[in-house]
């Protein structure tokens, strides 16, 4: 599997985000989808950090 690049992973975590949005009725679902689009964040913020190096 090849590395996403950090606009792909910036990508998934807004689209998992407004996945959230629509989860108003299932708590626990949002949280699940926050917790990927956070994941998602990080990983960009990594490879924004690693192409500054």
């Amino acid at each position: 599997m090849a590395v996403p690049s950090e606009a792909q992973a910036l990508e998934n975590s807004a689209r998992l985000l407004e996945r959230a949005e629509l989860e108003l009725t299932n708590l626990p679902l949002m949280a699940r989808l926050e917790g990927l689009a956070d994941s998602w964040r990080a990983l960009a913020q990594i490879l924004h950090e690693r192409e500054r190096t």
